[in-house]
């Protein structure tokens, strides 16, 4: 799938430039840095930094700039995500009682896994993943219960590469990641063993709708010193299958 960017000389492609420049880990950041990050004029970034400000996608204090409230407040408008979200919480919820160890929500946006629900406890893995951050599809439960749903041509395209290796234990050839694929579509069930980061295991199920789509996918996380996936299968398929029942109600009530 071709990449489209936004041209960025137009005023709304800078304004995306700026705001794609703050990092996960960044509290604020200076206008210098931001100029150094962006590679724009210095006068260009104060000016629509200021816009920005005034639009409350940013904020701005003596330490420099943050991404703004109005940021959060747009992307909890997104429909079909919240509607994802209102259905699967307590499902999510009751997972998380049931297992204690993280529980994962996501959803597919190209190439990667958008992870739009996250809850654990005070013993939680130390997963690299975070709430509406991304991974590779290839190398995550999420992910792969997701890919092994989409259309040939998707699957097709990822395994076309580039796999990138993460771990000694990611599955980066592309024949053995295929047959991995349609042991999940036929099962229902992906796990990953320590391939998106050492020491952690995880199984996930897909959430399909009625004609067996991926909308989303739940997964439970744990450490591989004390956490086994297969035990947490089922539930894991049968919050997938709640949600998906909801989900599928709705539609009906709605067409």
């Amino acid at each position: 799938m071709p990449e489209h960017r936004l041209d960025e000389r137009s005023v709304l492609g800078r304004a995306l430039l700026i705001l794609e420049a703050f990092g996960v880990e960044d509290q604020a950041v200076g206008l210098s840095e931001l100029t150094r990050r962006t590679a724009l004029p210095k006068a260009t970034v104060h000016r629509m930094c200021r816009d920005l400000v005034t639009a409350r996608l940013l904020s701005s204090s003596p330490d420099g700039y943050r991404l703004g409230r109005g940021l959060f407040e747009l992307g909890m408008r997104a429909a079909t995500e919240r509607t994802l979200l209102e259905v699967a919480v307590p499902f999510l919820q009751d997972l998380f009682t049931r297992t204690r160890e993280t529980v994962h929500f996501g959803v597919r946006d190209g190439d990667e896994v958008v992870y739009i629900s996250k809850i654990g406890g005070h013993r939680q893995a130390r997963a690299p993943s975070r709430i509406g951050g991304r991974m590779p599809l290839y190398c995550t439960a999420i992910g792969k219960a997701l890919l092994a749903h989409s259309g040939p041509e998707t699957i097709d395209r990822i395994l076309a590469g580039p796999l990138i290796r993460r771990t000694p234990r990611t599955v980066v050839a592309p024949g053995l990641l295929r047959t991995q694929l349609a042991q999940i579509a036929e099962r229902g069930l992906a796990y990953e063993r320590e391939e998106s980061a050492l020491g952690i295991v995880c199984v996930a199920a897909p959430v399909l709708s009625a004609d067996d789509q991926p909308l989303a996918a739940i997964s439970v996380t744990g450490p591989v010193t004390r956490f086994h996936p297969e035990a947490h299968a089922a539930s894991v398929q049968a919050a997938a299958t709640g949600v998906a029942s909801i989900l599928a109600r709705r539609a009906q009530n709605t067409a």
